[in-house]
């Protein structure tokens, strides 16, 4: 091959490279273009829901409201005691949130190009106090009364993820301190440390200022973990449980417990005794996708997507007890959390 059809070779190589970038570039392009158009019309039109400007101040149920129409993505909270009645709306759009009498955590999604993550806190009144950039798509938040906040995000780039996905948990606090990368911490699963390269970390639920509950996995196989935040130390205490919620009264840990059902994933939800180690399996006819949050020491609540409709969900409840069944709680409601203000 002489010298100039070489060159007229690179060249082609390099306008076949080119032109395959500009029509990736073009399909995000598009797909974005489409996304935001979809979320668009999402939100614009009147609620589907009935809204208040004010809630009467006292106990609610903060969550992610998805009546379509205005408001829809953003923080709302109902009555406990009025669930399926009027709905307080404020600004911030959320994809995941949770909060206490003082504090809202908010995962979001800044759509753009490129996209970008983040978790931004509020206090009571929605006001933002603090944010940070996420690393990768929001995925669970839980904030505890001292201002503890752990976000999980699904991110990319672990070269032991090429057939799975990949978690980054981390645990910070609203004043500033910084407790790191659960992945970093010392795991040991039945007495033995886990070192293996594909350990993820997520679903958090804090117990006390120090402990907190979490799900850990590697090789295909999951444990409810207790974490110690001084310490940096988890230890196992039961296999196949995610996403565990501890109830008021720390007597017992709620999570999503995965059943095998024609090769999909389903979850019910199982309730473990902390005392006695007895677990109560609650089997559901459709599985989940959210995490628990306990409505009290009986009941628990927890998101459900519709099955007929890409983006719409609900709030169910049901008690933690043998045989009990689902019931609608909250209808265009995603990431309930529970707020009890104490006088």
């Amino acid at each position: 091959m002489t010298r100039q059809a070489a060159g007229m070779s690179a060249q082609i190589r390099w306008l076949i490279l080119a032109i395959i970038a500009v029509l990736a570039l073009g399909s995000v392009t598009v797909y974005a273009v489409q996304a935001f158009g979809r979320y668009q019309a999402r939100t614009t039109g009147a609620s589907a829901a009935q809204v208040t400007d004010k809630l009467v101040d006292g106990n609610r149920i903060v969550f992610r409201n998805t009546a379509m129409g205005q408001g829809y993505g953003q923080i709302a909270s109902v009555a406990i005691a009025d669930p399926a009645g009027p709905r307080e709306l404020f600004q911030t759009v959320c994809d995941r949130v949770d909060a206490t009498a003082q504090y809202i955590s908010c995962m979001r999604t800044q759509r753009g190009i490129p996209t970008t993550f983040e978790t931004r806190i509020l206090d009571a009144q929605a006001n933002s106090i603090d944010e940070w950039p996420l690393s990768g798509v929001p995925s669970r938040t839980r904030i505890s009364e001292a201002g503890l906040v752990a976000t999980t995000a699904f991110v990319t780039g672990h070269s032991y993820a090429t057939d799975s996905f990949s978690t980054e948990t981390v645990i910070r606090s609203v004043q500033g301190q910084d407790f790191g990368n659960l992945e970093n911490y010392s795991i040991f699963i039945d007495g033995q440390e886990l070192t293996a390269i594909d350990r993820n970390v997520w679903g958090v639920t804090f117990a006390t200022e120090n402990k907190f509950y979490a799900t850990v996995a590697s090789a295909g196989k999951t444990w409810m973990v207790e974490g110690n935040l001084e310490e940096r130390r988890m230890n196992s205490i039961i296999e196949n449980a995610e996403c565990p919620s501890v109830a008021p009264d720390q007597s017992k840990v709620a999570y999503k417990k995965r059943r095998a059902q024609g090769g999909l994933a389903h979850w019910d939800i199982a309730v473990l005794d902390l005392k006695t180690q007895k677990e109560t399996l609650l089997p559901l006819e459709q599985g989940f996708d959210d995490q628990l949050e306990w409505l009290d020491s009986q009941t628990l609540l927890f998101g459900m997507p519709r099955t007929d409709s890409v983006g719409d969900s609900d709030v169910y409840s049901i008690k933690a007890t043998t045989n009990a069944q689902p019931q609608l709680f909250i209808k265009d409601a995603w990431s309930p959390s529970v707020v009890r203000i104490v006088k």
